[in-house]
């Protein structure tokens, strides 16, 4: 009902059930990913403000009147998962952006703002929310996806589907016949501009699965309205061959559809050449466990840099966002297939999805951690964040690629380490007031944003500049770095486990694998190198100095960890190098 808060789309309770929820036994979307559900935080307390309808999409005061009845009522975490519609442009940023300002009044009153970064990747500078007072999440893989094989007939064999990206429920007939021909143009395969509306003839595709291939990445594609196409012309089925976008699950109903790599459709190529009257059938979707390697960072996941803010490492992590099972509307007809009853439970993904996994791991943090400041919370999830997958390697790209921290920010999200991080970067919302004169606001403007500006009578110093903005006290690192330069920036480490002496060693390791502080363009080198505390809330400071050797290219950025480790904790922090002229 889009007069009421009720959810109409089914999002929104998506969402909510999963960043906190009691565990629900047996939950399925109709027998695919079937296991139990629970929220992030089993035990919070749900409250939801409807900022967003199918009218005015997310109007920016209503936006800010969400932040303000949560303020009022007292909540502990805010969790919005929405962005704009387009990157903004630098200035004036955040006097624009609703979240931004939203959440900068919620987090100078202790209360954790998570948000997503968007689906917009992969494209490089495209994350949305990058405010450094929010916590911004990106989109992962899990390890559990979906296939349909591909049976061909007349002893053809079998097509083995790795990773299936649609969610069908192929009728009876579907499931026991292999008498369903093939059909692709000139007897190869058609790109999958050829499937979309009205490119198909009735009289070529009429009973029979058609093939078609994805040879670009073009927002305007569809798989919806490539299988209406295909079925709206009297299609079987359609077996789709995409090595490009890389799609995540999507409901095609009872209309059989499978998407396939062009590794795998070799097979059905070799098929089409050596065979009259080709036959197949699409079996249905199945669940597949233990995947590997998981996780991965999704493809439409949004990437740093930051359009707004270089100097500041966006996203901060990644987190499930893709297929994910999670609570839903119960009449909803267009994901309910026919014949049977709308589902409880639905798949979907985005950071949409991945934004609520982190606000439950924030409840979580808060509740073994009441006094941590949001501050504190960011940094415990950010600094003992995950960088390994599943066969021990480095976290990927979809594409196979080693991820950057523009991809996956400090990494993959560990809602158990975070509850005890050892070791956080703290900052304060004076630490934020002096971010905006860095960033390039004056003194009124910032006492125009914040209350604390106003009640502290606080001024902007006089030598502020963007450069600066990288010495806020940030879990991950980012430094402009012209040839022969060397810049230092500091940060404060402070102790929040128990009283007794913690010693900790910092190391530093390059991407790819180097454990060395030095390469042969750049050298990064920490001082001091150990660290030892005593005493809980006790804080040391230590310099992290970035050198260049003269080869710095201004186009280059270097990706590195620096981590703090002993025998009980592994303090992790990003950093990037930007090369610059200046």
């Amino acid at each position: 009902v889009t007069g009421t808060a009720r959810d109409w789309a089914g999002h929104g309770t998506h969402v909510a059930s999963t960043a906190a929820g009691a565990a629900v036994g047996k939950a399925s979307y109709y027998d695919l990913a079937t296991g139990t559900a629970r929220g992030g935080s089993e035990f919070a307390r749900i409250a939801v403000y409807k900022a967003c309808n199918d009218r005015l999409r997310c109007k920016g005061s209503h936006m800010l009147s969400a932040f303000d009845d949560a303020i009022g009522d007292g909540v502990h975490v805010i969790s919005v998962s929405s962005a704009p519609d387009e990157v903004p442009s630098r200035s004036p940023y955040f006097l624009r952006d609703p979240v931004a300002i939203g959440a900068f009044h919620a987090v100078e009153r202790g209360i954790t703002v998570v948000a997503g970064a968007g689906n917009t990747g992969p494209d490089p500078a495209s994350v949305f929310n990058d405010a450094p007072w929010i916590i911004t999440v990106g989109a992962s893989t899990i390890d559990r996806v979906f296939r349909a094989d591909v049976v061909l007939g007349g002893g053809g064999g079998v097509v083995k589907v790795k990773k299936l990206i649609s969610l069908q429920f192929s009728s009876k007939k579907q499931r026991t016949s292999n008498k369903i021909p093939l059909f692709s143009k000139q007897t190869g395969l058609v790109n999958c501009s050829d499937c979309q509306q009205d490119s198909l003839k009735r009289e070529k595709t009429e009973g029979k699965i058609v093939i078609c291939e994805v040879k670009g990445k073009d927002p305007t594609i569809n798989l919806l309205t490539q299988a209406n196409e295909v079925q709206g012309k009297g299609g079987l089925g359609m077996i789709l061959v995409d090595d490009v976008t890389r799609r995540v699950a999507e409901y095609s109903g009872d209309f059989p559809v499978t998407v396939v790599s062009s590794r795998e459709a070799v097979k059905l190529k070799s098929y089409l050449n050596i065979t009259v009257d080709p036959l197949a059938t699409i079996l249905p979707t199945v669940t597949v466990g233990n995947y590997r390697p998981a996780p991965q960072v999704s493809y439409f996941s949004t990437r740093g840099p930051s359009v707004n803010l270089p100097n500041i490492i966006k996203p901060d992590v990644i987190a499930p966002g893709v297929s994910i099972l999670a609570a839903w509307i119960g009449d909803d007809s267009e994901s309910t297939p026919k014949g049977r009853k709308p589902p409880s439970f639905n798949i979907i993904s985005g950071t949409s999805v991945s934004c609520p996994h982190v606000a439950g791991a924030v409840a979580a943090i808060k509740n073994a951690q009441p006094s941590f400041s949001p501050f504190a919370i960011k940094s415990a999830i950010m600094t003992t964040a995950f960088v390994t997958n599943n066969v021990g390697s480095l976290i990927t790209t979809d594409a196979g690629e080693e991820a950057t921290p523009y991809d996956l920010g400090a990494g993959e999200l560990n809602p158990t380490g975070s509850l005890n991080p050892g070791l956080v970067y703290e900052a304060t919302t004076t630490d934020h007031l002096l971010f905006l004169c860095y960033y390039g606001y004056d003194t009124a403007t910032v006492r125009l944003i914040s209350r604390v500006a106003r009640s502290l009578n606080f001024s902007c110093p006089l030598d502020s500049s963007p450069d600066l903005v990288s010495h806020l006290n940030y879990p991950s690192m980012a430094v402009r770095l012209a040839p022969n330069q060397t810049r230092t920036i500091g940060r404060v480490l402070t102790n929040v486990a128990s009283d007794g002496k913690w010693s900790y060693t910092a190391t530093v390791r390059f991407g790819g694998g180097s454990t060395e502080g030095l390469r042969s363009d750049v050298a990064v080198k920490v001082s001091p190198e150990r660290l030892c505390f005593t005493n809980k809330g006790e804080r040391h400071l230590f310099n992290v100095t970035f050198m260049s050797t003269g080869s710095v290219d201004v186009d280059r950025v270097v990706f590195g960890w620096i981590t703090w480790t002993n025998p009980r904790f592994k303090v992790r922090s990003p950093f990037v190098i930007l090369g610059s002229t200046a």
